[in-house]
């Protein structure tokens, strides 16, 4: 693994107040990701794990504090700029999927990159190529209806490899799965990660995903309570 940092979370508060009492669900989480890391975010539900991946990933903005990806500061970026950057630079795992339901698995796969102007010759090439990674290359022309939920997640993060993202984002990933499925999309994660030296952060409660992750950082009231290497 290299030493160069991919994602660095400064002192970053987050606080909602849309409600009469305000939530505050990040409290000063400082941590840094380097490339190449296969790491677990755990805590249960309310610690703000899930609110870090999606402040992390420019879904949200932090209150306070600072993100910093690929160098990049994103918290200062304009909502524009920020979809711009997602688009180039990070791939999202979401726990409903997140297929468009009119697409087939092929479709969805190479959205982002139509998104990205990637001509077609390539776009091809690397939407059949992550499909047959995930073990979905005879099920491409299918809808997401026509496939199992494990399925339709694999799907999902051939969509998020499939452009070169810088790393992957995956929220609660496998909370719909069962063991078998569930076993097998962490094989090709791990896989990907080794092979071709992706980056992999799971907000995850699934022990299933701690047990294989090399880093597992615990989050509990919004703070890192604690961070412990494999």
């Amino acid at each position: 693994m290299t030493e160069e940092i991919v994602i660095k979370v400064s002192d970053v508060h987050k606080t909602y107040d849309e409600t009469k009492v305000p939530v505050k669900a990040l409290r000063g989480v400082t941590l840094d990701i380097k490339k190449g890391e296969f790491t677990a975010i755990v805590g249960p539900s309310g610690s703000g794990k899930t609110t870090l991946l999606n402040i992390i990933g420019g879904l949200d903005r932090p209150t306070t504090g600072s993100v910093v990806v690929n160098g990049m500061d994103i918290s200062t970026l304009s909502d524009n700029q920020l979809i711009d950057f997602r688009k180039t630079n990070i791939g999202f795992v979401f726990q409903s999927y997140n297929l468009i339901p009119v697409l087939t698995a092929r479709e969805n796969v190479e959205f982002v990159m139509l998104l990205q102007k990637v001509d077609k010759a390539k776009r091809d090439a690397r939407t059949k190529e992550m499909l047959q990674a995930v073990g979905l290359g005879d099920r491409m022309h299918n809808k997401p209806t026509e496939l199992s939920g494990g399925q339709q997640q694999r799907v999902a993060v051939a969509r998020a490899l499939a452009p070169k993202p810088s790393f992957i984002l995956a929220d609660e990933p496998t909370a719909n799965l069962d063991s078998s499925s569930t076993a097998n999309l962490l094989d090709i994660m791990a896989q990907l990660n080794q092979e071709e030296g992706m980056t992999f952060v799971f907000s995850t409660h699934d022990q299933r995903v701690i047990d294989r992750a090399r880093r597992v950082v615990t989050i509990e009231d919004g703070k890192v309570l604690k961070d412990e290497w494999r």
